[in-house]
């Protein structure tokens, strides 16, 4: 590089960053938005099953069925409503206001007494089919755990054909938010990457500042890399602050390599900031660039990147349409970082697939984008 390509260069980037000094939108999409989202999806973004509202109906009171009953009262996971009625906790759960219903018959406690299967009837609410399996679990977990006790408490083994002891690994304490956060990072690199980038320079283009760069001595090389640069450290500005937030808000582990981590993020805005300037070099119009980034970059990540919903029980054909996601290896990479550590199995592999994926998107722009008008 010569001094002059440098000099324009600095020129050129130092024009970018009073830009973005200048425009509160830049500002907001790369740190006020991070924080937002995060916070959402942190705070109010569960796929935990706690508090469910749960009718208890006991046709005959005993000290049978009051002990097993007494186990949803102590669970964390239920708020316990007794009905005298099941015709009433059906009505109930019509009116939205239990998930489900536990039913003792009246011969509750003699078909314990008389070594049978006491008559225990569970009706849930499968609206919500998540919570509904959920719920099963709950209640199954509960009635397991008072066949034990009661073992115990006569002498006798439990009369459970399987003795289940589990083993939770990587997030032992099943909690939604260590999932979730870490993927809300890559979304949050998706905005920043590509809907700021195709913003800005369709913005350049509405403007007719584009034009006048266009006549200058300035190469294409010089202005993509200018555009690439300032909004480059912008969006590792913008993960810094959601790796924060993660670790020190929310107290998601961090168990990987921060180095690794950061090599991981600056590939994925490489591939993002391509994918921005790719779409604002045909969309010339700032709402027609946010539309087109919203559609191929930011509901693909959000839907399509394992990010909430498991990729392998997807259809075969969306299984093939997530490969061509970026944002699903970053994922990928992100919860083995946070949750797991360097698996190099894992991270190498979709590294590589980043790599790859912003070579490509930022080949074609170079190869694109020449010094003309039309």
């Amino acid at each position: 590089m010569t001094l002059a390509t440098f000099m324009r260069l600095r020129g050129f980037v130092r024009k970018e960053w009073l830009q973005i000094v200048r425009d509160p939108s830049s500002i907001g999409i790369a740190f006020v938005l991070p924080v937002l989202l995060l916070l959402v999806f942190g705070y109010g973004v569960s796929l935990d099953a706690r508090d469910i509202p749960l009718a208890i109906v006991v046709e005959h009171p005993g000290p049978e069925a009051d002990s097993f009953t007494a186990g949803f009262y102590r669970s964390p996971y239920f708020v316990p409503l007794p009905m005298p009625t099941i015709q009433e906790a059906e009505q109930a759960m019509r009116e939205a206001k239990v998930d489900g219903i536990v039913w003792l018959r009246e011969n509750f406690d003699r078909g314990y007494l008389q070594q049978r299967e006491p008559p225990i009837n569970i009706i849930i609410n499968g609206l919500d089919a998540n919570t509904a399996r959920l719920v099963e679990g709950y209640v199954q977990g509960v009635w397991a755990g008072w066949l034990e006790r009661q073992a115990e408490e006569a002498g006798r083994a439990a009369s459970v054909p399987v003795r289940l002891e589990q083993r939770i690994w990587y997030n032992p304490e099943v909690r939604s938010t260590d999932f979730l956060v870490p993927g809300i990072i890559a979304v949050v690199m998706t905005l920043i990457g590509a809907l700021l980038t195709a913003l800005i320079i369709a913005r350049e283009w509405e403007r007719g500042t584009m034009e006048a760069m266009l006549v200058t001595p300035v190469t294409v090389r010089d202005i993509l890399a200018g555009k690439l640069l300032p909004y480059f450290f912008l969006g590792m500005g913008g993960f810094t602050l959601s790796t924060l937030m993660a670790v020190f808000l929310f107290d998601v582990p961090l168990r990987g390599s921060l180095w690794v981590l950061l090599a991981a993020s600056s590939l994925f805005l490489l591939t993002a900031l391509g994918m921005g300037l790719l779409i604002s070099s045909v969309a010339r119009s700032q709402f027609v660039a946010a539309q087109a980034a919203i559609l191929v970059t930011f509901l693909p990540a959000f839907l399509l990147s394992g990010f909430i919903f498991d990729i392998s029980s997807m259809p075969a054909v969306v299984q093939g349409i997530t490969h061509l996601i970026a944002a699903r290896y970053y994922v990928a990479i992100l919860q083995t970082l946070f949750l797991v550590g360097d698996v190099w199995a894992v991270i190498l592999p979709n590294m590589l697939a980043l790599l790859a994926m912003a070579l490509l998107f930022l080949g074609v722009v170079f190869k694109k984008t020449v010094k003309r008008l039309e």
